[in-house]
């Protein structure tokens, strides 16, 4: 007796694939979290987050860019050992630090939308210089404009101490991991949203 058995596709192939881009670059933050160095003067330590922050937006577009970044925040949210120094859950979201986090998808998101202009991924390597520098510096203003306010109210300080404290020491650092992002997608070397 022959058995005939049909298969069912539950989800389709290219959305599967984008999920699983995106779920590596979020274990991609998750685990470079760990290497953070602490600022004797500020709660918020030094990270390289911004760095995969502008990857996934450069790299997954406007869609999958802030889906990896939500699922870095939401499994942290959870308890997972996924911020900064191996801390997780919700008290680290409504501390000093949270407004950064709640701000990745954002910035992704915004990063992914001038580069890819719409939800059809392209290749980043093939856009202009000044398209990715342009998309990169706002999404750190985003990043900026909502974690140094956040940190500020947290802190109960003012804005012009926050600034201070939250982002002027890790300007160049981020600028630093602006450039670095350019130059991995300009290298022709990211493939993982293409």
């Amino acid at each position: 007796m022959a058995t005939s058995t049909n298969s069912v596709n539950l989800v389709d192939g290219d959305v599967a694939q984008s999920f699983a881009r995106a779920a590596v670059l979020a274990a991609l933050i998750s685990a470079t979290a760990y290497v953070s160095i602490p600022i004797p003067f500020s709660p918020v330590p030094f990270t390289l987050q911004v760095l995969f922050v502008c990857l996934a937006g450069l790299a997954l577009g406007p869609v999958w860019g802030p889906v990896s970044m939500l699922l870095y925040v939401t499994a942290g949210a959870v308890g997972l050992p996924v911020f900064a120094n191996g801390a997780g859950g919700l008290g680290v979201i409504a501390g000093p630090t949270g407004g950064y986090l709640l701000s990745y998808p954002i910035a992704a998101f915004v990063i992914g939308l001038f580069v890819h202009r719409g939800t059809t991924l392209r290749d980043p390597a093939t856009v202009s210089l000044p398209t990715l520098v342009v998309s990169v510096v706002a999404g750190l203003v985003l990043v900026y404009g909502i974690g140094v306010p956040w940190f500020g109210w947290v802190q109960n300080v003012g804005m012009a101490e926050a600034v201070v404290v939250a982002m002027v020491p890790y300007l160049p650092f981020d600028l630093v991991k602006l450039a670095a992002a350019i130059a991995i997608v300009r290298s022709g070397r990211l493939s993982i949203g293409n």
